[in-house]
């Protein structure tokens, strides 16, 4: 093993010592990093527990928001284009709406019946390839669209272990995450990816500084309006 084999996989390492999976090899993984174009997240169960009621909204982490910044900045540092960003997500939810446009991701596509669908949509909207998206998802609904995207990112849920046996066995997802649903899962998956990347600590110190670079990806992102779909 090389010396960047190595790197990657201590990076790996503080991952699964915390209780991650990777079921693709993390060199593998950082290789498909390269030529990502865009990032997909469910909403439901991955910004969150999932939890609903009358008169209870879903909410979201300021740890997570952190954590979708920083992992576009990578990406648009590595890649010298801003990812396209999505929400796709079953429900209508206005704490979905309400991040997706302070972020400025590029849409939200509310009430998806069949998210397949609509990463076939976006795709074409936007001229990306779905081999070079990745999905950050947690349930049923969900398997459909992880299963052309190139990176797939499960959200732990410890209550559905039937399930996690069959994301595993059909090779549905390249690492499961240590957090569960509503623990700050996104950001781990964004520390991860970073990581991966070599590009985290590089990433923090831009941002710390609020150097030239970061405020070039900062104009460009805030540049994108939010389609509602």
């Amino acid at each position: 093993m090389g010396y960047l084999g190595k790197k990657i996989s201590k990076i790996a390492e503080y991952f699964t010592s915390r209780g991650g999976v990777f079921l693709t090899e993390p060199a593998d993984l950082a290789s498909r990093l390269e030529t990502i174009q865009g990032l997909i997240f469910d909403w439901d169960g991955v910004f969150n527990n999932g939890v609903k009621g009358t008169g209870l909204a879903s909410t979201y982490s300021e740890a997570d928001s952190m954590g979708t910044n920083m992992l576009r900045y990578g990406l648009w540092l590595s890649n010298h284009s801003l990812p396209i960003t999505a929400i796709i997500t079953g429900e209508i939810n206005d704490s979905a709406k309400r991040l997706a446009e302070r972020e400025h991701f590029n849409a939200i596509y509310q009430a998806s019946g069949n998210k397949r669908e609509v990463i076939e949509e976006l795709s074409e909207q936007y001229g990306l390839v779905a081999k070079n998206l990745i999905c950050i998802f947690d349930d049923i609904n969900d398997l459909g669209m992880a299963s052309v995207c190139g990176i797939r990112i499960m959200i732990r849920q410890s209550s559905a272990p039937l399930l996690q046996k069959f994301v595993v066995e059909e090779g549905l997802a390249d690492y499961m995450t240590a957090a569960e649903s509503g623990g700050q899962a996104v950001r781990e998956v964004s520390e991860m990816l970073l990581g991966l990347m070599g590009s985290f600590d590089r990433v923090v110190r831009s941002r710390m500084a609020t150097d030239e670079q970061y405020k070039a990806y900062f104009k460009e992102r805030q540049a994108v309006t939010t389609t509602f779909n």
